[in-house]
């Protein structure tokens, strides 16, 4: 193919105690389009980043496409790019594994080779864990995982009934930031709380959704991070007590609602803050040619 057109949805992470587990992709999507050239690199970004992000070869779509080139030995003369971005930056939601899967998905189009094992890995890399790219990557609930050195991740079918709201806040967070916050020890105590409620995650989001307060409880990540984001954890505590499951959205500061009729109570405190209920993402990310 000479030009292909790529939608990628958004993602949270974590879903509660799954820290770098636990990914969910989410129907909000960016939008690329690459198309190989006679030489030199065109980029132009609407929407999200669009004054911020950079238009040359140091811009995550680009350095995707061209790590997955090398990877799979593809050699354009020249690349041409735009991006319509819809995915928040800097949010929890996923923006940069969707910049990274967009790029290694178009390089695959391109080279008319299907996405496999090695794409995810590579996506991963980028990213050093697999839980966004992953559920970018192939959409729906997705469990991931390192082994030998090598990213893998498997996909598991959300319920039906799950109706994500996700609750924006105008602040940024950069996720380095926040993991820097985070100990090198947590106690056994809540070591084994973590698997405990990481696994009740996967079971509730897939099959019982009546478990999703309990699931999505964390003593692992979040409470860590407070002093980062005082008024998500605020809302995510104000949630909880008026029995929605809500935990942190990936690195912060949105926070995910996960109910089963797209409801947020009265009486919580969600100045600042954007509401959005967004469906679940259950294709991933698409790849088509154009003219």
């Amino acid at each position: 193919m000479t030009r292909v057109r790529v939608r990628v949805p958004a993602s949270t992470a974590n879903l509660g105690s799954g820290f770098d587990a636990l990914g969910m992709a989410l129907a909000l999507y960016d939008e690329i389009e690459v198309w190989t050239t006679d030489g030199g690199l065109s980029v132009e970004v609407t929407g999200e980043g669009a004054d911020t992000v950079a238009k040359d070869e140091t811009h995550l779509v680009v350095r995707a496409v061209r790590a997955a080139c090398e990877l799979i030995g593809f050699a354009p003369a020249g690349l041409g790019l735009s991006c319509a971005n819809a995915i928040p930056h800097a949010r929890g939601l996923g923006s940069s594994a969707a910049a990274i899967v967009g790029g290694i998905a178009a390089a695959y189009g391109l080279a008319g080779r299907p996405l496999d094992d090695d794409a995810l890995h590579l996506a991963a890399a980028f990213e050093g864990h697999a839980d966004n790219v992953a559920a970018s990557l192939l959409g729906g609930l997705v469990v991931a995982w390192e082994d030998d050195g090598r990213f893998r991740a498997a996909r598991v079918e959300p319920h039906a009934d799950l109706q994500p709201v996700a609750i924006i806040p105008a602040e940024r967070s950069e996720t380095h930031v926040t993991r820097g916050l985070l100990p090198d020890k947590v106690p056994h105590a809540d070591a084994a709380f973590a698997a405990g409620r990481g696994a009740l995650a996967v079971h509730a989001i897939s099959t019982r959704p009546d478990l999703l307060l309990p699931a999505l409880a964390d003593r692992l990540h979040q409470d860590y991070r407070e002093s980062a984001w005082p008024s998500t954890i605020r809302v995510v505590r104000e949630l909880r007590a008026a029995g929605v499951a809500a935990a942190v959205s990936g690195a912060g500061p949105t926070v995910l609602a996960l109910t089963t009729d797209g409801v947020v109570p009265q009486g919580v405190d969600l100045a600042g803050f954007t509401v959005l209920p967004v469906a679940v993402d259950r294709s991933g990310v698409t790849v088509e040619p154009f003219e």
